[in-house]
């Protein structure tokens, strides 16, 4: 589950406010409030603050509640949260009982931060380092919280030339990106990609990460976003709000498609024999028909945490290949806010929770 550039389909998009947005946004909507502890730290245990749910529901059912401080496990590192990003699926989650199990639970799987503690068998990491990461998909949730453990390899030492804002908007979407586009499709150098909502959180990531493999993209978003989009190399853009991409001539050898539904099904018609769909969403039930028909592949990815993808992905933000860009940043007990701003549907880029 992934950013999208509009809420047409499938999963609440994280494409919120425009790009020109202020890094702390002061639009009214309600913080956290606070609970009691639940459930209750032993006498003398460790606690910590985190935006906890007992209910499934709207932003109101998150509240900065304290809970008990996590140990790490064996493999595991324990870190102390600066930033946590957020994405469609925290939405999702909050709301509806997909993945996870019901409430109570804290989301985030999104991290960066500086590591603690370390578990037995961990050779990675030692306290004070500082890593970014993205904790286990859909399983390991609990980013948005004052510190998280999670499997030392959901890390990667966080590069050096950004902040933890920065590091902690790209784990789960650049993640993404990079799976579907490098490993899923083997996008190479000439080929043409199209990539939809390319001005979300996922979408914008891709955008530099198929120019950085070579690739013609083209990106749908919205009139607005368009020089954005270029100004990450786009190629050409396509405004999906007037403008109907499958009227082209145009063949891609590659569709990376983050709203589902219908979009899936019509992008078959787009790829050439031979290429690749790659769905962040469920498609519509004739999208595997019509692919066949088509002589195209038709795949939908989930992502994976991945300590190979994460230092692959570091080694181009320190190369200046790829950078997330951030909307907006709330603050933990703000965290409420955050949701109903990502609901409502027109980020750029994404989404942070700052936590130190």
């Amino acid at each position: 589950m992934t950013s999208t550039d509009t809420p047409t389909t499938g999963t609440p998009s994280a494409d919120t406010p425009s790009a020109d947005t202020p890094e702390h946004l002061d639009s009214p909507a309600p913080a956290a409030a606070t609970d009691t502890p639940h459930p209750p730290a032993p006498d003398g245990a460790p606690v910590m603050l985190a935006l906890h749910q007992t209910a499934l529901g709207g932003p109101e059912v998150l509240r900065l509640t304290e809970l008990p401080r996590p140990a790490p496990g064996p493999g595991e590192i324990l870190v102390a949260v600066h930033a946590a990003g957020l994405n469609p699926t925290d939405f999702k989650h909050r709301a509806l009982s997909i993945f996870l199990p019901p409430p109570p639970l804290t989301l985030g799987w999104d991290v960066s931060g500086t590591v603690v503690e370390t578990g037995f068998g961990v050779t990675l990491f030692q306290p004070g380092d500082e890593v970014f990461g993205m904790l286990p998909y859909p399983y390991g949730a609990g980013s948005h919280a004052e510190y998280v453990a999670g499997p030392a390899r959901a890390f990667a030492a966080k590069p050096a030339g950004i902040d933890h804002v920065q590091a902690a908007a790209l784990p789960l979407a650049a993640l993404t990106a990079w799976q579907a586009l490098v490993e899923t499709a083997d996008l190479r150098a000439g080929q043409r990609v199209l990539i939809h909502a390319a001005a979300g959180g996922v979408g914008h990531l891709a955008v530099q990460l198929a120019k950085e493999r070579g690739a013609h993209v083209t990106g749908t978003a919205s009139a607005p976003k368009h020089d954005f989009l270029r100004g990450l190399g786009a190629d050409a853009c396509v405004d999906h709000r007037s403008e109907d991409f499958t009227d082209t001539e145009e063949r891609y050898d590659v569709v990376l498609d983050a709203l589902g539904g219908e979009t899936a099904t019509r992008s078959v018609s787009v790829l050439r024999p031979g290429g690749v769909l790659v769905s962040l969403l469920p498609g519509a039930e004739d999208t595997r028909a019509a692919a066949e028909q088509a002589q195209v592949r038709a795949v939908t990815l989930l992502v994976e945490h991945d300590h190979a993808g994460m230092r692959a992905i570091a080694e181009l933000v320190e190369r200046g290949r790829l950078r997330a860009h951030v909307s907006g940043t709330f603050p933990l007990a703000e965290g409420a806010r955050a949701h109903i701003q990502g609901e409502m549907g027109r980020t750029t880029g994404k989404l942070v929770i700052t936590v130190r």
